[in-house]
C-alpha cells in the first residue's frame, strides 16, 4: 500500500506547488501586462474550472451511497449488540470520547485563529461570484430559520419524506445529510438483531456497495494530480495571493491541533487511565507511527499496530484484537478534527457564519461522518463534500484545501492510529482492574 500512495501523493504535491508557482507568475505578469491576467481568469473559468469540477463531481456522487453504506456496515459488523459486553461499552465510549475531544480542540482553534478570514472583503466578494448559488442563499436565508427547539431537531433528523430530503436540495440551515446519517444508523442496528447468517449476508452487500464507491473515489484520485494545480492555479488568478496566506494559516493550525490531540491529550489519557509512562509509551510504538504517517492508510498500518500491541506493549490478544480492527473503522479523531476545520475554514472563506448550536451539530456530525471514513488515502473528501451541502456552504469549496490534504491526510492518520493504541492501552488497563476486583475475596 505505501509503495502505492508514495507517488500519487507526491506528484498530486508537485502539482500544487506547479500550480501555485504558475498562479504567482501570472499575477506578477498581470502587473505589467493586464490583458494577461484577463486571458488568463478566461481560461481558469473555461477550461480549468470544469476539469476540476470533473474531480470534484466525481466524489460528490459517491456521498450519498457511501455514506449510508459505511456507517450501516459499521453498525451491522458489531454483532448482536446485547452480546458485545462491557469490553464494547468501554470501547465505544471511549471511541466517542477520542473523537469528540479532537474536534472540539479543531474547531476552538479555528474561531480563535479563523484562517479563513485572512481575506479581505473584495476577495470574499468574488469568491461568492464564482461559487456564489449555496452560499448567498445560505446568508440570505440565515435570519428566516426556524429557531432550534425539538420540533425542528424531529424535523431536521425525521423528515416526512427521508429520500426528498436527501436527493432534493432544501433550503433549511441544517438538512439533506442528517436523516441519512440516521437511517443508515437505524438500518444497522436492525441488521444486528437479524440471524447471524442473514446478518453476515447484510453485511458483505453493504461492504460491497462501499467498495464500490471507494473504487470511484480511486479513480477520481487519478485526476487529482492534474485538477489540483488546475483548481488551485484558478483560485490563486481570480483572488490573488491571500488564499495562500489563509490556506498557510489553516494547515498550520491543523497539524497543531493534531499533533497536540496525539501528544497531549492522548498523554493524560495514557497517564492517569492507564497508569504508564507517554515518553515510554510513545516511544513503544514508534514503527506504528511512522507506518501510519508514511502510508496515510489506517489498514495499512493495522498488522502493525496489532503486532506491537501484543508483542511490545503486552497487552490481552483478546482486547487488542477487539479494539484494534474496530478502532480502524471507527475511532478516526484526527479525521473528525480535520473535517470539522475544513468546514469552519471553507465557511470563513466564503463568508458564511456559523453559530454555536451549529458548530456543535458539525461536532456531532464531523464524528459520525468519520466513522463512514475508509481507511484509505483521500478516504475522508467524499464525506466533507457532504459537512459543506449540509451547511448551505459551496462544496466546491474543497477544492481550495484539496492539495493542503495530502500533507494533512499523513498526520491526521498518524493521530487515527495513534489514538487507536492508547485507547486500547486504556481499555486493556480498565479489563484488568475488573478481572482484578472479582478475583479478589470478598
Amino acid at each position: 500500500m505505501a509503495e502505492t500512495n508514495r507517488p500519487l501523493a507526491n506528484r498530486i504535491l508537485l502539482g500544487l506547488v506547479i500550480g501555485i508557482v504558475a498562479g504567482i507568475a501570472t499575477l506578477v505578469v498581470g502587473k505589467f501586462a493586464p490583458e494577461v491576467l484577463v486571458t488568463m481568469r478566461k481560461v481558469s473559468t473555461n477550461v480549468l474550472d470544469p476539469f476540476g469540477q470533473i474531480f470534484l463531481r466525481m466524489l460528490f456522487f459517491v456521498v450519498i451511497p457511501l455514506v449510508f453504506a459505511s456507517l450501516a456496515t459499521g453498525v451491522v459488523q458489531l454483532g448482536r449488540l446485547d452480546k458485545l459486553g462491557p469490553l464494547a461499552g468501554r470501547t465505544f465510549l471511549l471511541f466517542f470520547l477520542n473523537m469528540a475531544i479532537g474536534v472540539g480542540l479543531g474547531l476552538v482553534m479555528m474561531n480563535v485563529v479563523q484562517p479563513g478570514n485572512h481575506l479581505d472583503s473584495a476577495a470574499k466578494t468574488r469568491l461568492l461570484q464564482e461559487f456564489g448559488g449555496a452560499a448567498q442563499k445560505h446568508i440570505a436565508s440565515g435570519a428566516a430559520a426556524p429557531a432550534m427547539n425539538f420540533a425542528t431537531i424531529v424535523e431536521m433528523f425525521m423528515p416526512k419524506n427521508l429520500f426528498g430530503a436527501v436527493v432534493g436540495h432544501t433550503n433549511t440551515v441544517i438538512g439533506d445529510v442528517l436523516p441519512l446519517i440516521l437511517f443508515a444508523i437505524l438500518v444497522g442496528a436492525v441488521g444486528t438483531q437479524l440471524a447471524e447468517e442473514r446478518r453476515r449476508k447484510l453485511q458483505e452487500s453493504l461492504e460491497l456497495v462501499s467498495d464500490l464507491m471507494t473504487g470511484i473515489v480511486h479513480f477520481a484520485l487519478r485526476l487529482a494530480p492534474y485538477a489540483v494545480p488546475a483548481m488551485i492555479y484558478s483560485v490563486i488568478v481570480k483572488i490573488g495571493v491571500d488564499i495562500l496566506v489563509a490556506l498557510g494559516t489553516f494547515v498550520l493550525g491543523c497539524v497543531a491541533m493534531l499533533l497536540l490531540h496525539l501528544f497531549g491529550t492522548m498523554s493524560l489519557w495514557i497517564k492517569f487511565w492507564a497508569g504508564r509512562s507517554p515518553l515510554q509509551f510513545f516511544k513503544d510504538i514508534r514503527a506504528v507511527l511512522i507506518t501510519a504517517f508514511s502510508t496515510s492508510s489506517s489498514n495499512a498500518t493495522l498488522p502493525t499496530a496489532l503486532d506491537c500491541a501484543k508483542e511490545t506493549l503486552k497487552l490481552q490478544p483478546s482486547v487488542a484484537g477487539f479494539v484494534l480492527p474496530l478502532g480502524t473503522t471507527m475511532n478516526m479523531s484526527g479525521t473528525a478534527l480535520y473535517e470539522g476545520c475544513v468546514v469552519l475554514f471553507v465557511a470563513q472563506v466564503f463568508g458564511v457564519d456559523l453559530t454555536a448550536a451549529q458548530q456543535i451539530t458539525l461536532l456531532l456530525l464531523s464524528v459520525l461522518s468519520a466513522v463512514a471514513v475508509a481507511g484509505i488515502p483521500g478516504g475522508s473528501l467524499p464525506l466533507i463534500a457532504g459537512l459543506l451541502v449540509t451547511f448551505g456552504i459551496p462544496p466546491e469549496g474543497i477544492g481550495i484545501v484539496l492539495g493542503a490534504d495530502r500533507v494533512l491526510d499523513m498526520v491526521r492518520t498518524m493521530t487515527n492510529v495513534g489514538s487507536d493504541m492508547v485507547t486500547t492501552l486504556v481499555v486493556d488497563a480498565q479489563v484488568r482492574r475488573a478481572e482484578d476486583r472479582a478475583a479478589a475475596p470478598a
